[in-house]
């Protein structure tokens, strides 16, 4: 005789076989699903998330700018990626969203402290705190751990952690360096100046790696780029500052997932590098962008 736990078990299968069926009316869901190396079982089990793949793809089709965005997440769109039959689901940035970052990127290299409004969002107050004492403390001779500042999108992570630096910078001759994560992966497969910008990378006395989680995650990356990264600056007390839309625990799972499969070994071994370097706060603020 079936216990309880089996009937409830039972009654959450049909229904998300009923659910499955429902939505496999719609062509674009069935065409989805065709598309992607998983068997039923698993597409039943995410069929609302995959709903939600095709209604961001359908907002993204009208989309005229990012004052019109209705996803989610404001300039990003739910991608699906599948490792082992099992559906996993990630933030792409937009086109509107990556000319938003380019142009930021500017703003960012000219910022200083006394360009903070700090009357404008109160949320922001902590981490403002936090940056001006970590600036009237700074030494380089001393151990000094940096910030992995995460939150929402557009609350201003970036410009904060930038005043930061270019203030220690042009007061306090401190060397600093700013990249885009995404970005700084792209612009290293360059090998000409391969060495010269992994040495940059491994020696500024303060380095910030911006929106990590938004890349597309491969094991050279991850492991061969991140890992040395962070291992080489760990090893020899260089300061780092990280910004991120992800939680630490949401950034581990990211990281578990490359193309070549789920190893989330290495993932908690990037985890641990980045709790060693850093302070783990979180900015919740208004979107600026929007």
């Amino acid at each position: 005789m079936a216990t309880l736990k089996q009937l409830k078990s039972e009654v959450k299968e049909l229904d998300l076989e009923k659910n499955y069926q429902e939505a496999c009316k719609n062509p674009e869901f069935a065409n989805l699903v065709r598309t992607l190396p998983i068997d039923a079982k698993e597409a039943m089990k995410k069929t609302s998330q995959l709903e939600n793949v095709l209604e961001e793809k359908s907002n993204c089709k009208n989309c005229k700018g990012l004052y019109m965005c209705k996803n989610a997440y404001p300039g990003h769109a739910i991608v699906p990626t599948v490792k082992e039959n099992t559906i996993y689901f990630t933030y792409t940035p937009c086109t509107y969203q990556k000319q938003v970052v380019e142009k930021e990127s500017e703003q960012n290299k000219k910022v200083r402290m006394k360009d903070i409004d700090y009357k404008l969002d109160k949320k922001q107050m902590p981490i403002i705190k936090w940056l001006d004492t970590f600036y009237q403390e700074y030494d380089k001779t001393k151990l000094m751990k940096g910030l992995y500042l995460h939150g929402s999108f557009g609350s201003g992570k970036t410009y904060l952690v930038s005043a930061l630096l270019n203030e220690l910078n042009m007061t306090k001759n401190v060397s600093i360096q700013i990249s885009y994560f995404p970005d700084l992966l792209r612009n290293l497969k360059d090998f000409d100046d391969f060495s010269y910008n992994m040495n940059q990378l491994l020696t500024v006395d303060i380095l910030l790696l911006d929106d990590i989680g938004a890349e597309k995650v491969t094991e050279w990356g991850r492991d061969e780029i991140l890992g040395s990264i962070l291992q080489e600056r760990m090893e020899h007390h260089k300061t780092t500052f990280f910004t991120s839309n992800l939680t630490l625990k949401e950034l581990e799972e990211h990281l578990s997932i490359s193309s070549s499969g789920v190893d989330k070994v290495k993932a908690r071994r990037i985890i641990e590098r980045i709790k060693q370097l850093t302070i783990d706060l979180e900015l919740v603020a208004e979107n600026k962008r929007g």
